[in-house]
C-alpha cells in the first residue's frame, strides 16, 4: 500500500504518533551529523588539514552512539505498538537506514585516517582530482537520499538509484588510472595507495546512499527493489510491482 494512502499521522494514540514522528527525526538527525562527517573528512584532506581529519576520526563514536539509541527506539515501538502496514515499513527502513548511516560514518572516518597519514608524512600524491570529483558526485547522492527520505520523494530516490553506475565508472576510471601511474614510479606506491584506499571509501558510501534510496522506495511504496536492475526503473514501474 502506497503511504500517501496509508498515513503515518492518522493514530488514536497522539503518543504513537510522537513515536513514530521521533523515529523519523531522529535519522535525519543522524543522517545530518553522517553527512557533515563525509564533508570534513573530504576538506581536511584536500586542504591538508590534519586537526579537522582527527576531529572527524574522534567524532565517529557519536554516529555510533545515535545508531544505538535509534535501533532501541526502534525495538520499543516494535514491541510496545506492533506497528502494521506502512507504519512497519517506517520501523523496518529506519532500522535498515541507521545501519548504512553508520557504516557511511566509518567509511568518513577511514578517510580522515588515511589524510592524517598523508599530512604527517608531507604527501600530497597524485588522485586528488579524482578525489574531489568522486566526493562530490557521492556527497550529493548522500544528499539526494536523505532528501528523498524527509520528503517520502520516490523520484528522488530513483535518481540516486541511476547515479550509483556512474560512480562505479568514476572509481574504476581513477583506479586504473593510479594503477598505471604506480607502476611507473615505485616511489608514489605508499602515497598513492593512501588515495585508492580513499577512493574504495567514498564508492562505499555510493553504495550505501544507493541503498538508503532504495529503503525510501520501500517505505513509500512497499516495494523492495533490492537485488533488481534500477537503472532503467521509472517511477510507474513501482505502482505495477
Amino acid at each position: 500500500m502506497d503511504i500517501t494512502s496509508d498515513s503515518h499521522g492518522k493514530h488514536i494514540s497522539e503518543q504513537f504518533n510522537h513515536e513514530l514522528d521521533a523515529l523519523k527525526t531522529h535519522l535525519l538527525a543522524m543522517g545530518g551529523l553522517v553527512e557533515k562527517q563525509l564533508q570534513d573528512a573530504v576538506t581536511a584532506l584536500l586542504e591538508g588539514d590534519s586537526e579537522t581529519a582527527t576531529r572527524v576520526r574522534d567524532n565517529d563514536k557519536a554516529v555510533n552512539d545515535m545508531q544505538l539509541k535509534i535501533d532501541d527506539e526502534c525495538t520499543r515501538v516494535l514491541a510496545r505498538r506492533q506497528p502494521a502496514a506502512s507504519d512497519l515499513r517506517l520501523v523496518l527502513a529506519v532500522i535498515r537506514a541507521t545501519s548504512d548511516l553508520e557504516r557511511i560514518g566509518d567509511e568518513s572516518s577511514k578517510i580522515a585516517r588515511n589524510a592524517i597519514s598523508l599530512v604527517e608524512n608531507g604527501q600530497s600524491p597524485r588522485g586528488m582530482v579524482e578525489v574531489r570529483h568522486l566526493s562530490q558526485h557521492v556527497r550529493s547522492m548522500v544528499r539526494d537520499s536523505l532528501t528523498a527520505f524527509a520528503r517520502f520523494d520516490t523520484d528522488l530516490a530513483l535518481k540516486v538509484l541511476r547515479e550509483d553506475a556512474s560512480v562505479d565508472l568514476e572509481y574504476q576510471s581513477a583506479m586504473r588510472s593510479l594503477m598505471t601511474f604506480m607502476m611507473e614510479d615505485a616511489r608514489q606506491i605508499t602515497p598513492v595507495l593512501n588515495v585508492m584506499w580513499i577512493l574504495r571509501a567514498l564508492e562505499r558510501i555510493g553504495d550505501h546512499a544507493d541503498n538508503l534510496a532504495e529503503y525510501v522506495i520501500f517505505l513509500v511504496k512497499g516495494v523492495d527493489v533490492r537485488h533488481t536492475d534500477t537503472h532503467d526503473l521509472k517511477p510507474q514501474d513501482l505502482d505495477k510491482k
